[in-house]
């Protein structure tokens, strides 16, 4: 009970503190119990002074009960060393409470940065990102000398800062300020840099920020914009931003004697790498979507620009095809470019806002160049024949209005255009039907020029055309009959004949 009037009252209230007090009771009684076995057996069982048993060696005795080994003097040498601590352990300096009392105030719920806001806003890009970052950092580090270091500053500017402190021991009692300072301050930044690495973690439920990205066509490639690695790099920049914020700040001793010491404040190695390593994994992991919707363009699409449509269409233009070949392979092109538009514009996931106008432009062009390509080739080939047609019906209206100067040549032309009549005229109505069936799909996906324009015109109304041609054909070979009746024409070789 001695024992128990040692312990304070404060200690002994409540249930639970009761509870301890009486498990300390139970020890001491342990322990004098063991304690008393001891003495008693130390003092029953003694070696007997027996011949015989002079070499016999002693059992060893029961060990010490556990305890506090009270066999010498400890409370001078307590004393002694409270009394030391006292007088060189400085964070038990009032002033130094005070300084702990300022960066409680003024850091325990501050960020450098404000991340909740990137949630906030609209889809950002990672150099916009890394600029307000920098910014915050910036005006976050000249808010704390303002107000924090100011006060600490003001703090050891008066006299009573360093009260009982002794001339010998001031270097120490600033080590121990600094030392403080630089807790406070690393602290900041490890609570700035774990805020920030929290924004990705994929079982955060309000999810990382959003980033701007856009898949390009630069260089006949599909590409993202900017790239992964870019991405990355300018997210881990961020962190490395932070840890590079509040490292001029000076220490007390250095601006109260105008010296430019300052304070160590450097991020810890450790949070820095477990910070990199743990961004890379979440981003890694948050890349894998925009990368399946990368590959799935490139399997899709990516022939259209990797060079192999372009040897298809030069190798197919260098063989013989038919015209309805050519529409086949040209209306293919068109429908990969009509797929190609038809694709969604954006395409969100967890941290990227994924853009594709520029890829879907770019290969939508590819294929239209190449069903161009094609066009032109056709559009050239029934150019040349409608030409062909044209000049084929003017040289028979040339030689059936011709009037004959001799009468075998007016016999030539009458057999020339009997030949016209029955099988040309024809092969030439198929040839100008067949460039009518090719017009219909030029309508839909050509854009003729006007002197086409006129050339299709032309093409289509030689049949009505020529009908009048051969009446005044006939009406040219009645005269020239009567010519020959009235001996204007010599007639005499073709009766020979």
């Amino acid at each position: 009970m001695s024992i128990l009037t040692l312990v304070p009252q404060s200690v002994m209230e409540g249930k639970d503190r009761k509870l301890l007090v009486e498990k300390l009771l139970m020890e001491i009684m342990e322990d004098y119990e063991k304690s008393m076995r001891r003495f008693v057996v130390r003092s029953i069982l003694l070696k007997p002074d027996i011949k015989g048993l002079e070499d016999e060696e002693e059992a060893p005795l029961p060990s010490l009960p556990v305890g506090l080994d009270f066999s010498s003097a400890w409370h001078k040498s307590f004393t002694r060393a409270k009394s030391k601590i006292l007088s060189k352990l400085h964070i038990v300096h009032s002033t130094m409470k005070s300084l702990l009392d300022f960066g409680y105030a003024a850091l325990f719920d501050f960020l450098l940065v404000d991340f909740s806001s990137l949630r906030l806003k609209e889809p950002i890009d990672s150099e916009s990102l890394k600029t307000d970052v920098s910014l915050s950092c910036s005006k976050a580090e000249k808010k704390i000398l303002m107000t924090w270091y100011q006060r600490v500053i003001n703090l050891f500017t008066q006299n009573e800062a360093l009260n009982s402190v002794k001339l010998d021991q001031l270097d120490s009692f600033y080590n121990c300020v600094d030392v403080l300072m630089s807790n406070q301050v690393k602290d900041l930044l490890t609570r700035t840099v774990e805020a920030y690495v929290k924004l990705f973690d994929p079982e955060d439920r309000n999810g990382p920020p959003l980033f701007k990205m856009e898949l390009t066509l630069d260089d006949q490639k599909i590409e993202f914009y900017p790239s992964l690695q870019d991405l990355e790099e300018g997210i881990l920049f961020i962190a490395n931003r932070i840890g590079q914020t509040l490292q001029n700040f000076q220490t007390v001793c250095s601006w109260l004697t105008g010296d430019t010491a300052t304070l160590d404040a450097e991020l810890p190695k450790h949070v820095l790498e477990w910070a990199t390593s743990t961004l890379k994994k979440h981003i890694r992991g948050n890349l894998e979507g925009p990368k399946k919707y990368f590959e799935i363009y490139v399997e899709k699409y990516g022939w259209l620009v990797d060079e192999t449509a372009q040897a298809r269409v030069e190798r197919f233009v260098a063989e013989e095809h038919s015209f309805d070949e050519y529409t086949a392979l040209i209306d293919e092109f068109f429908t990969h470019t009509k797929e190609i538009l038809s694709l969604p514009e954006v395409a969100y996931f967890p941290m990227v806002y994924l853009n594709s106008e520029d890829l879907k432009q770019g290969l939508a062009s590819s294929a239209n160049a190449f069903a161009k390509v094609l066009m032109d080739r056709i559009v050239a080939n029934y150019r040349e024949e409608n030409e062909k047609i044209c000049r084929e019906f003017e040289a028979i209206k040339e030689r059936a209005l011709k009037v004959p100067e001799t009468a075998e040549e007016m016999v030539e032309t009458v057999a020339y255009i009997n030949k016209v009549k029955d099988k040309d005229i024809k092969d030439l109505l198929l040839r100008i039907k067949k460039c009518s069936q090719q017009l219909l799909y030029f309508l839909d996906n050509f854009l003729f020029d006007p002197e086409d324009i006129a050339l299709n015109a032309t093409v289509q109304l030689w049949p009505k055309r020529i009908g009048p041609i051969f009446d005044e054909h006939d009406d040219v070979r009645a005269f020239s009959w009567f010519m020959v009746y009235f001996g204007l024409l010599d007639f005499s070789h073709y009766l020979s004949c």
